[in-house]
């Protein structure tokens, strides 16, 4: 059994997207709290909470390509 090298180069890439917006979401929605009382206030603080949901995401489904690689998965499962 050999590691499929594409699929794990996917995987780390979707990691790398998890660790950016890791970052990114915190600082905009402090963005949004430090300036509560700007029209904006609300669609930042939603875009901040939706970029922080989706990092949780990426995160799972990067670990999960990783180990679908190292291990196997779904399209070699039928090999």
């Amino acid at each position: 059994m050999r590691t499929d090298k594409e699929m794990m180069i996917k995987g780390i890439k979707k990691l790398a997207l998890t660790v950016f917006l890791m970052f990114l979401a915190p600082i905009v929605i402090w963005q949004a709290f430090k300036n509560e009382g700007h029209p904006f206030y609300w669609p930042v603080l939603v875009m901040g909470l939706l970029l922080a949901a989706y990092a949780v995401y990426m995160g799972f489904k990067g670990i999960q390509t990783i180990v679908d690689a190292l291990f196997g998965g779904k399209s070699r499962a039928r090999d």
